[in-house]
């Protein structure tokens, strides 16, 4: 009995020591847990939706420190977000902050999560700027608009203060949605907010136009009379289920006389300017464009010679700044400054970042080459390029066109009694002709299977957002495909007559195949990277690349068939 007690003592003691140390363990690690804390007392939750569709999505958080300063901060959004973040920026009123993409949220499940690091202590007050793909607007031939968006950010703590607002081009009204207006406001947000909201508006045509900017090439060339010369290339994408008969796009402040031009250099409509301030002009297209469609066109214009200051005798410097105002999301922009020939860079300075640049030399010319991609207004950057030219220059052309004529007329003098042989004349092949109705209807027949491609792929868009039932889905596109497959016996039959025919026309035919193959093996290649990237298996940085290769492969084919269709329409005017 004693020695039963003894041991149950014993048990008693060391349970006792355990829940001591336990205890203090437990009070040691909340001591610590709380040296390092912070409460957010406000967000300033603003959606803005760009003129083409894109939404950014910004956060302005201030925080009040507790305890130690954090060294990072975490913000997201529900999951279903994560294919449309396009890039994401967090910056204050002094600095840039490096950020992470696709973090845990303290290994909470469904959110999509973006680490802002503080390298250089912890800012009272800073942003967030997320940018989002236009697909999460829809628009169809309504005046009515559809925008999904997160309603509130996911956050780690409570917010004492949340306040949300909508910014829409002037003239947007409400119409519903799972909020109640464009401004509204949470008190005591929770912690891990899950939230999806819709809200429908309607807007007059063409303040929003659901267009991808795919691509801007923007070339500054400096004569050696202190001019300067501008030209952007546009290559665009409408996605909208509305046909597009304009786009408006910003050109550099006090760029003058712009004239347009198409993707086949055919002059179009005189750009008309809508806001002087912004510099602002809307490009009205040829031929309106389908949904998801491409096409390619080019502004031209003068800059005044107040951006080159001359410093020394022979020594200018060039400052300009670039899309301050752009209010259009742009995939991927170049800026190409080429400089007179025989002038040689001494300095060149940017705002953006020192590596983001390149430099090419040839015998006579240095051109300067920025490159970026996804720029927004926040991406607006000033470049400065010191450079050394010598006037003497003028007069570098004709001196060498002299030494040429004189080299010419020697060789004539030299060499003009000498005996020619008989040169052979060389007969064109002439095509036996066809029938213009002939040709018409394949011009026709061919037209209307590519237009219901675009249907299909339409149609494929529609189910995939839950706009048509899955039934009403597969008869349609049983429909459609088989008018495609008439139309494409049709078009063989065609092929083998304009082959007959020989000359130009077999060769015409033989480069649209051509174009038709490269065509269907980058549809092939662009699905099948979208496929390894949702998987996982392709980063989103090869991902873009990959994908912005294709376009390139695709659109150049798709200039080749609509070149050969325009010469066959030329045959029969």
């Amino acid at each position: 009995m004693r020695k039963a007690a003894l041991a149950f003592a014993i048990l008693m003691i060391v349970m006792a020591i355990f829940i001591s140390a336990s205890f203090k363990v437990k009070i040691v690690e909340a001591a610590d847990g709380e040296s390092v804390g912070y409460n957010i007392e406000l967000v300033n939750h603003r959606i803005e939706v760009l003129n083409n569709g894109y939404v950014l999505i910004n956060d302005t958080v201030r925080i009040n420190v507790t305890g130690q300063a954090p060294s990072d901060f975490l913000i997201g959004f529900p999951y279903e977000y994560d294919s449309h973040i396009l890039r994401c920026v967090a910056y204050n009123e002094s600095d840039v902050f490096p950020v992470s993409l696709n973090v845990p949220l303290e290994n909470r499940v469904g959110f999509y999560g973006a680490k802002v690091n503080f390298p250089r202590g912890t800012p009272e007050v800073f942003t967030v700027v997320f940018v989002l793909s236009n697909d999460l607007l829809i628009h169809d031939a309504s005046p009515y608009y559809t925008l999904s968006f997160p309603a509130f950010p996911s956050l780690t703590r409570p917010v004492t203060i949340c306040n949300v607002s909508i910014v829409l081009p002037e003239g947007a009204s409400y119409s519903s949605g799972t909020v109640d207006a464009f401004n509204y406001s949470e008190i005591n947000l929770p912690a891990f907010t899950y939230n999806s909201s819709q809200v429908i508006f309607s807007l007059a045509d063409g303040e929003i136009q659901v267009i991808d900017v795919e691509e801007l090439k923007r070339e500054i060339r400096l004569n050696e009379f202190g001019e300067i010369e501008g030209s952007d290339t546009y290559r665009i994408k409408n996605k909208a289920q509305v046909e597009a008969s304009f786009i408006e796009i910003m050109l550099p402040l006090n760029a003058s006389s712009p004239r347009a031009e198409d993707q086949f250099s055919r002059t179009m409509v005189e750009p008309i300017q809508i806001d002087e301030t912004t510099n602002r002009y809307k490009i009205i297209f040829t031929l309106s464009l389908k949904t998801n469609e491409t096409t390619r066109f080019t502004v031209k214009y003068h800059l005044p010679g107040i951006y080159i200051s001359q410093e020394q005798a022979n020594k200018f410097a060039l400052n300009i700044s670039f899309f301050q105002y752009v209010n259009y999301y742009i995939g991927q922009a170049s800026v190409t400054f080429v400089l007179p020939e025989g002038a040689r860079i001494l300095r060149f300075e940017d705002t953006l970042t020192a590596d983001a640049y390149s430099l090419a030399r040839n015998v006579f010319q240095e051109v300067v080459t920025i490159n970026r991609q996804g720029i927004i207004s926040l991406d607006s950057f000033n470049v400065g390029i010191v450079y050394e030219y010598n006037p003497l220059w003028l007069s570098f052309r004709p001196t060498l066109w002299m030494w040429a004529l004189s080299v010419v007329g020697c060789a004539v003098v030299v060499f003009w009694k000498r005996t020619k042989a008989p040169v052979r004349v060389t007969v064109p092949t002439v095509a036996v002709s066809l029938r213009p109705e002939h040709i018409k209807s394949f011009i026709d027949t061919y037209e209307e299977k590519r237009k219901i491609l675009l249907e299909i792929e339409s149609l494929e868009n529609r189910v995939r957002k839950g706009k048509i039932q899955r039934r009403r889905y597969k008869v349609q596109r049983k429909t459609l495909e088989t008018r495609v497959s008439t139309l494409s016996r049709s078009l063989t039959e065609f092929k083998e007559k304009m082959y007959a025919a020989g000359g130009r026309y077999a060769d015409l035919m033989h480069q649209l195949e051509v174009a038709e193959t490269e065509v269907n093996e980058v549809e092939a290649n662009i699905k099948s990277i979208r496929a390894r990237h949702s998987r996982g298996e392709l980063s989103l940085e090869a991902h873009r690349r990959l994908l912005t290769d294709y376009q390139h492969r695709q659109e150049k084919a798709q200039t080749t068939i609509n070149g050969i269709l325009l010469r066959l329409r030329e045959e029969i005017r």
